[in-house]
């Protein structure tokens, strides 16, 4: 069939009025320009109510509501949380209050520990692959795997070894190390690895044996604690893979023992939106009891502005 050159009729389109129409961006909900001298919490009202500045809002009262409740506040941290600087910002939370237990990979404890001894981490990949030195540092390697070694042997999972010998070896920047901070305040600390994923496991020292009882131990224990996380939250900061599948698998086991997490609030919070973290942090663990929301900004942005809120508040 061919088609002709024939103007669509018009005269008889259906229209309605403006006014009887919901819209979704109305004026009360937009934006105000920030009034100076009201600090975080003036910037926090300023913002329009809606999309991700909404989010933000509703994570900021959830962590707050926690607190106020005597609920879990359950912090996921992936290694460039750390390497961005944020440790200070997360210790001055931890102390006050708005953490209840740390969950990391392996990759944070190492740089968690080199910041500990020398004040310094993260090595230039590129310059140190080439030569074969990438990931050699002595102490990182021959310390970090004896204190995980006999912190094993004695019965702890691998955050509870590394925060003792932090403890008790005193290094000199200590008072920059999360796993220090935790074990001075009687914070539980879980470390989630995969054999062969970190540096450390390159060094003669490293026991696959103390590394996996160890981490196992860890994922048990931080199975109890998402088992109290009902109406309380968990952050999923800057962890793409690990986190997000032990904290579903956790979140599993309490389902399958019957234990309620009505009322659950879980964050992503990283610069990209990826498959795993919204799936099994923001959608799966809260559908029906829940709600999740994902942030999207740089770390070393989005985490001072969250903290700030929350002492803000």
């Amino acid at each position: 069939m061919k088609m002709p050159y024939e103007e669509f009729d018009l005269s008889s389109v259906r229209t309605y009025p403006l006014a009887s129409r919901r819209s979704k961006a109305n004026a009360a909900d937009f934006a105000r320009p920030f009034t100076r001298g009201t600090g975080v919490s003036g910037l926090l009202e300023s913002l329009p109510n809606m999309l991700g500045a909404a989010d933000f809002r509703a994570v900021v009262g959830a962590v707050r509501q926690a607190c106020a409740d005597g609920r879990g506040v359950l912090w996921g941290l992936g290694a460039h949380v750390v390497k961005t600087g944020l440790g200070p910002v997360i210790i001055d939370l931890m102390e006050r209050g708005f953490v209840s237990a740390l969950a990391i990979n392996g990759a944070v404890v190492i740089h968690d520990f080199e910041l500990a001894l020398s004040g310094g981490t993260s090595e230039e990949v590129d310059e140190a692959l080439g030569p074969g030195l990438f990931g050699m540092a002595d102490e990182t390697g021959r310390l970090l795997n004896a204190a995980i070694n006999e912190g094993v042997s004695d019965g702890l999972g691998i955050g509870q070894a590394v925060g003792r010998w932090l403890d008790h070896s005193k290094p000199p920047h200590g008072e920059l190390s999360l796993l220090a901070a935790a074990t001075r305040l009687g914070l539980p600390v879980t470390v989630h690895i995969g054999i062969g994923t970190d540096i450390i496991h390159m060094h003669p020292a490293a026991s696959g044996s103390a590394l996996g009882e160890g981490s196992l131990r860890d994922f048990r224990f931080l199975a109890s604690n998402v088992g109290r996380l009902g109406g309380g939250v968990y952050l999923n900061c800057g962890s793409a893979v690990i986190l997000p599948e032990v904290f579903l698998k956790a979140v599993a086991l309490a389902r399958n023992k019957g234990i309620s997490l009505d009322g659950l609030t879980t964050v992503n919070l990283d610069f990209l939106r990826l498959y795993r973290p919204q799936t099994n942090v923001v959608s799966r663990p809260v559908a029906g009891i829940g709600r999740g929301y994902s942030l999207v900004g740089h770390h070393e942005i989005m985490l001072p502005l969250l903290a700030a809120a929350l002492i803000d508040g």
